[in-house]
């Protein structure tokens, strides 16, 4: 297994640590593990930059980097519905067009074709660690200001995410038209 696959499977180590310090109660757990999800998150960018430098990508690394990202978004997503600092129906919308662009992918796939991230799928995952980091954290260090940045972020997140889905089906569109889909 190469450096990349061994960093990718960090991030999923650190997912249920991340939701145990999350959801202990002890001093500083929310801190902590907002520490843990943002250095899980970091390892996103940090694998396949290792992978593209060594000549590493493998079909590994293409099908559980992608899953390891949404693990971890969902994981903290969920988690913060159920802490009360996330509305269900955002965390809906954002997990629902992880499954649909993940469907869209595997379609993409049984053609012989990858898509690669977009511009608005790099700004999307940016905005929903932004969000996530910044509820866990209690709008820290805007708290005191009276600039609700956490509910911004996340709602930015949202159209990001929404802008994102819709920009990466109609930049694709041509799976659906493909002479061997079923559809």
């Amino acid at each position: 297994m190469n450096l990349a696959n061994k960093i990718t499977i960090l991030r999923i180590i650190l997912i249920p640590l991340f939701i145990v310090l999350l959801s202990i109660p002890i001093k500083h757990n929310t801190l902590i593990a907002a520490i843990v999800f943002t250095a899980a998150a970091c390892t996103d960018s940090l694998d396949g930059y290792v992978a593209r430098k060594r000549n590493e990508v493998t079909n590994f690394g293409k099908f559980v980097d992608p899953l390891a990202d949404k693990l971890l978004v969902a994981s903290a997503l969920i988690c913060l519905v159920e802490m009360d600092k996330v509305p269900a129906v955002a965390a809906i919308i954002i997990i629902s067009r992880e499954f649909v662009i993940t469907g869209f992918r595997l379609l993409a796939a049984t053609e012989g074709k990858i898509i690669a991230a977009s511009w608005w799928g790099k700004l999307k995952t940016v905005s929903q660690i932004v969000a996530i980091v910044a509820l866990m954290l209690d709008n820290f260090p805007f708290q005191n200001t009276g600039i609700p940045f956490d509910k911004a972020a996340l709602y930015f997140s949202v159209l990001v995410t929404i802008i994102s889905g819709i920009d990466y089906i109609i930049k694709n569109k041509m799976i659906f038209e493909s002479k061997k889909s079923k559809f």
